[in-house]
């Protein structure tokens, strides 16, 4: 089916419980769309039935491919790797856990048609998720937009429909630590927002632990702001004033010899000067160690099956591999 117009690209990690329901709604929603279609669906090294069920949909729907990775590469570069595969003019990335309802395909197929290259997905509400995981992502958002110099909407996630066009640009950027939303938001283009209520996962539990979001925010900010790095420039700064100020105390107390023997302090002192310096030490070793990444120039993923695809599928997506 080359010379799809639409492009479902949905990463998968140990989703055996998902993956029949957002087939089932995804193939009703698209079929009245009217349009030729894909779904591509993308194995992250799943440990349960997830691949063996890919499998089963692909034989009994041609619409359905899949992509089987070597091992887990994560949840950016599964996406990466399904985007690689999509062969649509127009691709709509989501989540396979039906937290992306495919029900708003149409609002956003139509926000296209009337000339946007990207339209991303607005959380209104977000169901079925802890307070201390909705006020975390907030906090995050707005920090993420204060604290670069492009525009990423605020409360999106990487459910979004984009143009041929825009996907091209941003697959040309094979940067290792990817977030994916603000690359969208950094090739430009026109984009606008659809707003919805997210509900709760259909099954099972969330792939995104405390320590994933941790490094998916930490990649975020990293990405796409220098700001950590003159955090430490002011950290500094600010200990130097701090340190003349206490230097300035202590000479006047020895002019008037009222200096006190004491270790407290010193010790203050020593464990405040030295904190800022491992702070910054921490954060200059963070951006160290993404230049290391990527200046090793290894492939973003390996895959370990491919099914349902046409050779010629297969080989544009690999130009696109070896071009970007």
């Amino acid at each position: 089916m080359s010379g799809c117009y639409i492009s479902a690209v949905l990463p998968v990690y140990n989703e055996e419980e998902n993956l029949p329901a957002v087939h089932k709604r995804l193939t009703k929603v698209l079929g009245k769309v009217g349009k030729p279609y894909e779904i591509v669906l993308v194995d992250d090294g799943s440990s349960d039935r997830s691949m063996e069920i890919i499998r089963e949909l692909s034989a009994a729907d041609p619409h359905v491919k899949g992509v089987s990775l070597s091992r887990n590469f994560g949840h950016q570069i599964c996406l990466t790797c399904g985007l690689d595969h999509a062969s649509g003019e127009v691709i709509v990335m989501m989540d396979s856990d039906l937290q992306d309802p495919p029900e708003l395909l149409p609002r956003m197929l139509k926000r296209y048609e009337e000339g946007y290259d990207v339209v991303y997905a607005v959380r209104k509400h977000r169901d079925g998720e802890t307070i201390f995981k909705k006020v975390t992502a907030s906090v995050f958002y707005r920090l993420l937009r204060f604290a670069t110099n492009i525009e990423i909407p605020v409360d999106t996630g990487d459910f979004r429909l984009i143009s041929r066009r825009a996907l091209d640009s941003v697959l040309s950027l094979r940067e290792r630590n990817r977030f994916l939303r603000g690359l969208f938001s950094w090739v430009g283009f026109k984009q606008i927002g659809v707003a919805y209520n997210r509900p709760a996962r259909y099954k099972g539990e969330t792939k995104y632990p405390l320590r994933k979001m941790l490094k998916f925010a930490m990649d975020g900010i990293t990405s796409f702001s220098t700001i950590p790095l003159q955090a430490g420039i002011w950290l500094g700064f600010g200990a130097a004033v701090l340190g003349f100020f206490y230097a300035i105390k202590v000479f006047v107390d020895w002019v008037q010899d009222s200096t006190v023997a004491g270790w407290a302090s010193l010790a203050i002192l020593v464990l405040f000067f030295g904190g800022v310096q491992l702070i910054t030490l921490g954060v200059l070793g963070e951006y160290v160690g993404r230049i290391f990444d990527e200046v090793k120039q290894r492939p973003l993923y390996f895959t370990r099956e491919e099914v349902g695809f046409e050779e010629d599928e297969l080989a544009s997506a690999h130009k696109r591999r070896r071009i970007n």
